[in-house]
């Protein structure tokens, strides 16, 4: 879907993260995060001179970087990304599609991040603690291959 293109920003506080075959069957698996960071594309510079030219250096596209994605969540008992981690760390790494989905104020899609190649790189449990007043989080970090803004 193309985004939807307005005067005012949209919020960022209404989102949804949908990744495709993690679920056991190879379902699809559409959560609720409280925050996904990471949505990043790094096309690092080369340098090069020939030696033909006056004194200057030409910078030319060299290879693009995805960021890992970082999705955090408070802990609701659902265990498909701690299987699907505990997947790679059993040597069987899968890697999957998956989309974060911006939604306006009336909970209709606006625009979309599509990525590919996933693969889970890291799980951080909640931090404990008995005086605490406030919600278990978890974090999950997802390598990436590949984001698009879908257009």
């Amino acid at each position: 879907m193309p985004p939807i293109k307005r005067s005012d920003p949209y919020g960022a506080y209404n989102f949804l993260v949908q990744v495709t075959g993690v679920a056991p069957g190879g379902q699809d698996v559409q959560a609720s995060f409280t925050e996904v960071s990471g949505l990043t594309v790094d096309v690092q510079p080369i340098d090069y001179r020939n030696g033909s030219e006056d004194i200057r250096v030409r910078k030319i596209p060299g290879l693009k970087k995805f960021s890992n994605l970082t999705l955090k969540r408070g802990v609701t008992g659902h265990v498909e990304f701690w299987n699907w981690i505990k997947k790679s760390m059993n040597g069987q790494t899968l890697r999957a599609a998956g989309t974060i989905v911006l939604l306006d104020e009336n909970r209709q899609e606006v625009m979309r991040w599509n990525f590919d190649r996933a693969w889970p790189v890291k799980y951080t449990g909640p931090s404990l603690g008995a005086t605490k007043n406030e919600v278990a989080m978890e974090t999950v970090e997802l390598a990436v291959e590949d984001l698009q803004i879908d257009v």
